[in-house]
């Protein structure tokens, strides 16, 4: 058991979130779309979101900036979350487009400021669970794309609201956060999202 829910923080980890929100975008939009630029959107997402994030944490570590993937510490949590946004920046600048995919360029705005609003709790010496803004902000994506595309996908909010409940009951497990951190982290992910609705509903 102990495995089981260590694992679920790994399998559900914050940088896997984001391309996760995208590919449900594309399976599920009714609008026709390349194959070839949706290719490129998420060759382009998943090294930039993913695997340039993965070798900043090295930099990092090498340069004793951070001592663990977990960033255990709010002070560990600030340069990071700094290069967090200029990566997400990069994203709206270079690959998103309000004018191309407007459903996903404010899916990452208000990932941008769910990322802000976490570096200035780090700030402040508060550490909201990453983990829980990631999974929230991606369930409320979902919640708005339904009725978007007047799509059900009550099987998926379903699935997302269980996923929640097992990424907050693995964080507890491990000790990496408090009940308090939790439930910011859960609304710090949501409201930006609930915020954008408005500009592409």
């Amino acid at each position: 058991m102990d495995r089981f829910l260590r694992s679920i923080s790994y399998i559900f980890h914050p940088l896997l979130m984001p391309i996760l929100g995208v590919i449900f975008y594309f399976s599920k939009s009714p609008r026709f779309i390349p194959v070839d630029i949706i290719r490129a959107k998420l060759v382009s997402l998943f090294i930039l979101t993913i695997v340039l994030p993965i070798l900043l944490f090295f930099l990092l570590k090498t340069l004793g900036k951070v001592r663990s993937i977990n960033l255990n510490t709010t002070k560990e949590r600030i340069l990071p979350l700094i290069l967090n946004c200029v990566v997400i920046i990069l994203v709206l600048q270079r690959i998103l487009s309000p004018t191309q995919i407007i459903e996903l360029y404010y899916f990452f705005v208000g990932i941008l400021i769910s990322t802000i609003t976490c570096l200035i709790l780090a700030i402040a010496k508060f550490k909201a669970s990453i983990h829980m803004i990631a999974v929230a902000g991606v369930f409320m994506f979902f919640v708005a794309l339904s009725f978007h595309f007047s799509i059900n996908i009550n099987g998926t909010l379903a699935l997302m609201i269980i996923i929640i409940g097992a990424v907050a009951t693995s964080r507890l497990h491990m000790q990496a956060h408090t009940y308090k951190e939790l439930i910011m982290g859960f609304f710090v992910g949501l409201i930006p999202q609930i915020l954008l609705v408005p500009y592409w509903l």
